[in-house]
């Protein structure tokens, strides 16, 4: 039988009190919501339709949502995508996928989405509880970028595999120069995405102004923190323009540009 350290269950509380479940089958439903209630949850809401679970997410504000990855109106990963690209308080709340089809493509999709966790069905309470465990305690790097907004890719863990870990993105990546060249990456790819998605690529430039200028007091580059500023200064003066981009973009661009990478997260 599984019991949780009350210690633990003390410092997950405040991810768990409010939850969202998308789960279009009603056992799977009440057995999600009796384990999260053991765990502390308050309040468990539930629907397996995507449009209204969206609404759900909106009105809720959860701390954390589980959702399965499909059922008669649900697509998982397309609500994923909705949420984190919504301008919803919770868009940002760890998202824990749970499903019975664990093949290699469920995941990556789950993961590609901005899904944090992946957990297969049928599940232990002491899955569900390291999942819940790993989203509460353990926050990962969050990416806002054009092609993909969700956290960290590199450090998303499906509970499948047990091996040795041998990218170089399985290292722990959170140095002040990588999360530099991975801002920048970003910045490049928003520039030449701004047509396709304005309003995604706007918000993808002010998270990496916002990081480079960070960065740059860190690590004591005064000309990357004054280019990051100026760029923070455009954006918050009004609507933003790929034209009006170009200048203060370029001055960041102009500091030095990473090496390009096969894929940036």
């Amino acid at each position: 039988m599984f019991t949780a350290d009350v210690k633990t269950l003390n410092r997950i509380a405040p991810a768990v009190r409010r939850v969202v479940l998308v789960e279009p089958n009603p056992s799977a439903a009440r057995l999600m919501t009796d384990i999260m209630k053991g765990l502390g949850a308050r309040e468990v809401y539930v629907d397996g339709d995507e449009d209204r679970a969206l609404e759900l997410v909106r009105d809720a504000e959860p701390g954390i949502i589980f959702m399965e990855r499909a059922g008669p109106r649900l697509n998982g990963e397309s609500l994923a995508r909705r949420i984190r690209r919504s301008h919803m308080v919770s868009r940002m709340a760890p998202i824990i996928m749970v499903t019975a089809e664990a093949t290699a493509g469920a995941i990556k999709g789950a993961r590609d989405a901005g899904v944090h966790e992946f957990l297969r069905k049928p599940f232990t309470t002491g899955d569900l509880f390291k999942r819940v465990e790993n989203v509460a305690l353990k926050p990962r790097p969050w990416v806002e970028a054009v092609g993909y907004v969700g956290p960290d890719r590199r450090r998303f863990n499906s509970g499948e595999y047990a091996g040795a870990k041998k990218r170089k993105g399985d290292a722990s990546s959170g140095s002040a120069v990588d999360i530099r060249d991975q801002a920048t990456r970003i910045l490049v790819a928003a520039m030449s995405q701004f047509d396709q998605d304005p309003m995604q690529a706007t918000r993808a430039i002010r998270q990496q102004a916002e990081t480079l200028k960070a960065v740059g007091a860190k690590i004591g580059d005064a000309k990357l923190a004054i280019a990051a500023a100026g760029l923070e200064g455009y954006l918050a003066s009004g609507p933003s323009t790929k034209a009006g981009l170009a200048q203060p973009v370029g001055a960041i661009l102009a500091l030095g540009q990473p090496a390009p990478v096969a894929r940036a997260s």
